[in-house]
């Protein structure tokens, strides 16, 4: 497994912008595909964005597509999540999570997670 430590959560008002960043560590990163997951308050926890090992593909939740966008840096051993245009419904603990293969949306095909880093938007 890996370890991953998530950071750059906050409180923000509709419309702002705020960049979320993933440090990983164990496992080489270029050999993980990465994700961000989001779990909203009373709900469950649901995909957000994955990146493949090279940052070559990339798939968003439709919630968040035009306005989210993950990246990677395998030298820093860093992902991250870029937030524009943030909606009162983007309200939620933001999770980083590591997969050692090929991306996937699906929760149950990444073996690493962080503790999560929790975004408020106010109105």
């Amino acid at each position: 497994q890996m370890q991953l430590v998530e950071s750059g959560g906050g409180l923000v008002q509709a419309g702002d912008s705020l960049t979320l960043s993933c440090a990983a560590s164990g496992r080489t990163c270029s050999s993980n595909s990465m994700g961000w997951f989001r779990r909203a308050p009373g709900k469950g926890r649901e995909f957000v964005a994955t990146i493949s090992r090279n940052g070559g593909v990339r798939y968003y939740a439709d919630s968040v597509k035009g306005r989210f966008a993950i990246s990677r840096d395998n030298a820093k051993n860093a992902v991250y999540l870029q937030m524009n245009s943030l909606k009162l419904e983007d309200t939620a603990i933001y999770y980083c999570a590591a997969r050692p293969s090929t991306t996937s949306t699906r929760e149950s095909d990444f073996d690493s997670w962080g503790q999560g880093t929790t975004v408020t938007v106010s109105s």
